[in-house]
């Protein structure tokens, strides 16, 4: 089937260009074979034309006393027919008294139609006429009273010309399209052949099969289609890569608190504790359902950015009281785990958002410091204000994300490997399409002492 369809895709192209070849041939026959004829027909009328001017006006000068040899002499001049009518009537009719070359049957020229014409009118003409079955370039014109000159020639070679172009015309068509035909057939099937590679490709990719590049170096439309190919493989073999991750990791989430939280009931049904023991398994197994509750939120709360139903207020947050905030909350985390907490706020700093959508990014990035970085460093709580924006800042003096991860910490399910961060990964994912939402962003700064990342706002007034 995929083949017929590409073969189909084949013979439209080449029957395109083949109509393309035929029109311009039909074109060029319908506009070059009139045109010619018609340019040969007026050059023969135009020809008759000056001869029988010529001998009207010999003529007039001086009155011949041989009509027979004047015809003669002007048709074997201008080789052309000349011939001298004398007219009577009525009724009208005409007596031929010259006639040349010598020896031409006078035949129906006794009765030419153009004669008759002007005998009648006495006006000049000049015109086609069809006589005993061929047609002839003829000219009239009164020489004086009841006498007529008649010049004519036949149009037996100029019609023969055209007909020769129109068969020259016809063959060169047949060649052309021939041409055409076998170069639209053999393009075709180039053009084919890289749609059939790049279904093939569509095919691998639908099959979940990201390890093969679409290759096509060409710059046209298909080759740029490639590269989108491409481009879409290596994005579905990320996205792959981060599904696969992040089932590992929430298994392994999952897992850890389910095994403790079992474990822990098992000894609290089976074993006689004391008091402080059993007290201490309940911290524990409490520790591990924050663990994961945490969790669910989180991935409730990317189902609701990507279904677009997140409920969030705009309304003005003093990113100072957020940031005192996340000090409180995270001092006692901090000195867990042997980091220094520290705060830099200069007055408010009024921001447009939610303010517990707010809290939650700056929770995702001090939680993030402390988990990326070794016991002794140093972690700031800082607020900013720049060019109509307010920002809320957590910096810290710790080694730095390395480079060729620093473009993908933001994505969703991303954990860089050789780290001692443990989690869903998902936090700063939340953090930033939450900051987005509230028509903000979050950028990164990052270098060996110093990483520092910062959740821009629209500024507000506290006091509106």
């Amino acid at each position: 089937m995929s083949r017929l369809r590409l073969q189909s895709v084949g013979a439209r192209l080449s029957l395109a260009l083949l109509v393309v070849v035929a029109g311009a041939l039909a074109v060029v026959y319908l506009i070059v074979v009139p045109s010619l004829e018609e340019r040969l027909i007026n050059s023969r009328i135009r020809q008759v034309e000056r001869v029988a001017q010529q001998a009207t006006d010999s003529w007039r000068f001086e009155v011949p006393g041989n009509p027979q040899g004047f015809a003669v002499g002007f048709a074997s001049v201008s080789n052309t027919r000349v011939t001298i009518f004398y007219s009577d009537g009525p009724p009208l009719s005409l007596s031929v008294q010259g006639d040349g070359p010598t020896g031409l049957p006078v035949g129906d020229i006794a009765h030419d139609p153009l004669a008759l014409d002007v005998a009648r009118t006495f006006n000049n003409e000049s015109r086609v006429v069809n006589r005993a079955g061929r047609e002839y370039a003829e000219a009239a014109q009164v020489i004086a009273p009841g006498i007529i000159v008649l010049v004519s020639t036949p149009l037996d070679e100029s019609l023969a010309t055209v007909e020769l172009v129109k068969r020259r015309i016809v063959s060169a068509g047949v060649i052309a399209l021939a041409a055409a035909l076998l170069v639209g057939y053999l393009a075709a099937s180039v053009f084919a052949r890289r749609i059939r590679r790049l279904e093939r490709a569509a095919d691998r990719i639908a099959g979940g099969r990201f390890d093969e590049p679409v290759v096509d170096n060409s710059k046209d439309q298909l080759g740029q289609l490639a590269r989108a190919f491409d481009r879409m493989r290596e994005r579905l073999a990320q996205l792959e890569r981060a599904r696969r991750e992040f089932i590992a990791n929430a298994s392994h989430e999952l897992r850890t608190p389910l095994f403790s939280l079992g474990g822990h009931l098992e000894l609290l049904t089976d074993e006689e504790l004391d008091e402080p023991t059993r007290r201490e398994f309940l911290v524990r197994m409490r520790e591990q359902v924050e663990r994961l509750t945490k969790l669910a939120e989180e991935l409730l709360d990317l189902s609701r950015l990507d279904a677009g139903h997140l409920n969030l207020e705009r309304a003005p947050v003093d990113l100072g009281r957020v940031a005192e905030l996340l000090l409180e909350e995270f001092e006692p985390v901090a000195r867990s785990s042997e980091h220094t907490l520290e705060l830099s706020v200069n007055g408010e700093v009024p921001a447009l958002g939610d303010e517990q959508r707010v809290l939650q990014i700056g929770r995702a990035l001090v939680e993030n410091a402390l988990r990326h970085t070794p016991p002794g460093t140093v972690v700031r709580i800082k607020t900013a204000r720049n060019d109509g924006q307010a920002a809320l800042a957590v910096e810290d003096n710790g080694p730095g994300i390395p480079a060729e991860h620093v473009p993908h910490v933001f994505e969703r399910f991303y954990r860089s490997d050789g780290t001692l961060a443990s989690g869903s990964g998902l936090g700063l994912a939340i953090a930033r399409e939450l900051a987005e939402v509230m028509e903000g962003e979050i950028d990164l700064e990052s270098k060996p002492g110093r990483t520092v990342f910062r959740v821009w706002l629209p500024t507000a007034s506290l006091s509106g």
